[in-house]
């Protein structure tokens, strides 16, 4: 089966996305399957899980799976947040959970193994890609067979990001030619950037539910059955 490739768009099978919702970060929520955001970008801690697995210091990771820990960091140094130990008097890592993976002790221990390298939550190691700051739901509908789809995307997205979110629902996806309002989208630019405005402020303005009108894509098949 042919696939697209990159005169025509991004090679899919390399693919990889910019942007992840809050949403889609919420869903790995578990031990063997665990992100976390923090700081405006998303982070895979499924192996760092997997390494320290039945670690008493994993447990305060664990119970955050799924969510976003901003609130843990300084965002300036882009470290853990620090406070004086009233115990040593000792600038030390502020950690309300409970101390967790490559937190040092309280007190010096012989039994702590700092040999890891950087901790975790320095470097690029277990990042995925950036938490979209803000969301909006889009349409897409199928002119050929008439189904249709709600989709949470991100606002800085390409179409096509969208499009490889849209690739469940639509294998074929790149075999048409997406247009909004009769005019055919530029795939490299947002869905702003194509006149698709996202409404929701001025919903809000007026009281008015914005779940009642979704901007909707029209999708037009171009019979060349190109599978992504």
């Amino acid at each position: 089966m042919s696939r697209r490739g990159l005169v025509d768009g991004p090679d899919f099978e390399f693919f990889r996305r910019r942007y992840f919702t809050p949403a889609e970060v919420a869903e790995h929520n578990q031990p063997e399957d665990l992100w976390v955001s923090y700081l405006g970008y998303v982070y895979n801690l499924t192996p760092l899980a997997q390494a320290y697995k039945g670690n008493q210091l994993l447990k305060p990771i664990v119970e955050v799976a799924g969510q976003d820990i901003s609130h843990w960091f300084d965002p300036k140094t882009r470290d853990i947040r620090t406070h004086i130990d009233p115990l040593t008097g000792c600038l030390r890592y502020r950690t309300p959970r409970g101390r967790f993976v490559h937190v040092p002790p309280q007190l010096p221990r012989s039994d702590w193994a700092n040999d890891f390298g950087k901790p975790w939550w320095k470097g690029s190691q277990y990042e995925v890609g950036r938490l979209s700051a803000k969301t909006r739901n889009i349409r897409i509908i199928n002119t050929l067979t008439s189904q249709e789809h709600i989709l949470e995307v991100g606002a800085l997205e390409s179409m096509w990001e969208i499009l490889h979110r849209y690739l469940p629902y639509n294998a074929h996806a790149a075999s048409y030619t997406w247009k909004y309002e009769g005019k055919n989208l530029n795939m490299n630019r947002t869905l702003e950037e194509n006149g698709i405005r996202d409404e929701e402020e001025e919903f809000d303005y007026l009281n008015m539910d914005g779940t009642l009108h979704i901007p909707a894509v029209l999708l037009y098949f171009n019979d060349d059955l190109t599978e992504l």
